[in-house]
């Protein structure tokens, strides 16, 4: 009969093989994140601690802009309607296709529109004669579903294929878990029919700040259209909260319906550096302002981060 080991020794064994194994894995480790980085065209993220504190959603994602690492994610991959986030994709394509200058009269239809489906509006009226950058403004700050249904209807030409537009952008960009069932992010044929993941919106939101004059709109608190004898005036306040409660923000765009609950795509700037993320479904989903203030946490959060890290020498 065999002689039985001793249990202290088998222990001591177990201790040293736990130990080779998590030194390999720790080894092992900067290089998975390597190529998972390169996987998602980004650098390997920063060393960092934890993670930003009294952060709920569904789904998030923070990143230091430009060529810059990921620096933290949550549910990353993972699709989900985002509300009027889609009015960013709807000011990419009229910005690159041009013509600004354009006029383009407000519908019958397009009041109607809002007003059956009680989509947020930019209060334009009906017979006005506004330029394609005038209606960016009324979309990208009110977030006027009425500017949107115009720009679209314009730019199609016709909604139907301006929304094929809109699903070939987003391949052409490489948002391949994003798709688009109309211009302005209402829960329509469903709720869930329009839906992105917090990667690809981060790599939208990049894309349409390099446009100097989409970023030069979503930076801004309000914006007032004086009348003229083509218009009505107008005053636009903004729904992004962010702009006025985060020093160093950018902008950018939010969302909002009963499946996608509060959403935020935003991005700041402090001592140099740029951050940009997003938060969709923001818990608790009945407190509008809570995608702000975990936005003001993931980027305090980063910052920091970013200051505590070596320097590249």
């Amino acid at each position: 009969m065999p002689r039985r080991r001793p249990v202290r020794t088998l222990t001591r064994r177990l201790i040293v093989v736990t130990a080779v194994v998590l030194a390999a894995m720790l080894a092992a480790s900067p290089a998975l994140a390597a190529l998972a980085s390169a996987a998602s065209g980004r650098p390997a993220a920063l060393a960092r601690s934890g993670a930003p504190a009294d952060v709920y959603a569904g789904g998030a994602d923070l990143v230091d802009a430009g060529t810059g690492p990921r620096l933290w994610s949550q549910d990353l991959s993972v699709r989900r309607p985002m509300g009027s986030i889609t009015k960013v994709m709807t000011a990419l394509l009229v910005i690159r296709a041009g013509g600004l200058n354009r006029e383009i009269r407000v519908s019958t239809a397009a009041v109607r529109y809002v007003s059956k489906d009680d989509a947020s509006s930019a209060g334009l009226i009906a017979g006005d004669v506004l330029t394609a950058r005038q209606l960016l403004e009324a979309m990208l700050v009110p977030s006027g579903c009425d500017a949107a249904y115009l720009l679209a209807t314009a730019y199609g030409p016709g909604r139907a294929a301006f929304v094929r537009k809109m699903n070939v952008m987003a391949q052409a960009l490489g948002l391949t878990s994003t798709h688009f069932s109309g211009f302005d992010g209402m829960p329509y044929p469903t709720e869930y029919s329009t839906y992105s993941t917090p990667a690809d919106l981060v790599r939208l939101g990049e894309d349409a700040m390099r446009y100097p004059v989409f970023r030069a709109i979503v930076a801004q608190r309000g914006y007032y259209l004086p009348g003229s004898a083509l218009h009505h005036s107008y005053a636009w306040q903004t729904t992004n909260d962010l702009l006025a409660s985060y020093r160093g923000a950018l902008g950018i765009k939010t969302g909002d319906t009963l499946a996608a609950g509060n959403c935020l795509l935003f991005e700041a700037r402090r001592d140099g550096r740029t951050l940009i993320g997003v938060i969709l479904h923001a818990n608790p989903t009945t407190l509008p302002s809570a995608p702000v203030t975990y936005a003001s946490r993931m980027l305090n959060w980063g910052f920091g981060q970013i200051a505590a890290a070596p320097a590249v020498r």
